[in-house]
């Protein structure tokens, strides 16, 4: 399905960033590892403990825009998030082709733009570890509009913003709850992602087709504009 792609059809390319563009296993690893730890050490219990008091908290506020704070968890935690966040920095990584797929949307003219729930400081932290920016026409993270990507304002809120036509964009995202408010939202063109985090077995993506390797991708584009 993926080779099949309308590209002429295309002229927006939405991009999420974590598990999408890069490894997944940095956030998995520093929210189910090291903060459960942290966590633990600060109040004097167990490792079980911590898990268990912090899972309903976690739960509560999966999909809106607190769970992607890095002010609301510093606060709620008195945990240092960002400086924590530093400490495991060096497995921030770009999944295998990405930079390739997104050169190729470059030469073919693409307008490319990152769409994130990462906290602007996340966002910066990756930043310097992996150089995207260049490729991208806008960085845009939900915290600019105050609503999570699962949320519909935060698709009224985008195309206000790029004044762009849902019907000719196409969106890849790791997250199937984003993937389907896209699609409530009219966005055309969605891709999930087969295998956001390289440490963990390939997921289900369900009703979506999915990016299975990025150069599946190149070889699409190149092919259409051949």
């Amino acid at each position: 399905m993926i080779a099949s792609l309308p590209w002429s059809e295309i002229d927006t390319v939405l991009l999420d960033m974590d598990g999408t563009l890069l490894d997944l296993h940095f956030d998995n690893h520093f929210w189910l590892e090291l903060l459960p730890q942290r966590y633990a050490e600060r109040h004097a219990i167990s490792r079980a403990m911590a898990e268990l008091e912090l899972a309903p908290l976690f739960n509560e506020h999966v999909g809106k825009l607190t769970w992607y704070c890095l002010d609301y968890w510093s606060r709620e935690l008195d945990l240092p998030i960002r400086e924590m966040k530093r400490e495991v920095a060096e497995l921030i990584a770009l999944r295998p082709a990405a930079d390739e797929f997104l050169g190729a949307l470059r030469a073919a003219g693409k307008r490319v733009v990152l769409i994130t729930n990462a906290h602007r400081d996340s966002l910066s932290l990756k930043l310097e570890k992996v150089e995207l920016a260049p490729w991208f026409d806008r960085l845009i993270s939900s915290h600019d509009y105050g609503f999570p990507k699962e949320e519909a304002q935060f698709w009224h809120a985008l195309r206000q913003d790029l004044a762009f036509d849902p019907a000719r964009a196409l969106f890849i995202d790791d997250s199937l709850p984003i993937l389907r408010s896209a699609r409530r939202f009219g966005v055309a063109h969605l891709l999930a992602v087969r295998e956001p985090d390289s440490r963990r077995a390939p997921k289900d993506t369900e009703e979506f087709a999915a990016v299975e390797d990025y150069l599946d991708l190149v070889r699409s584009l190149q092919g259409h504009r051949a």
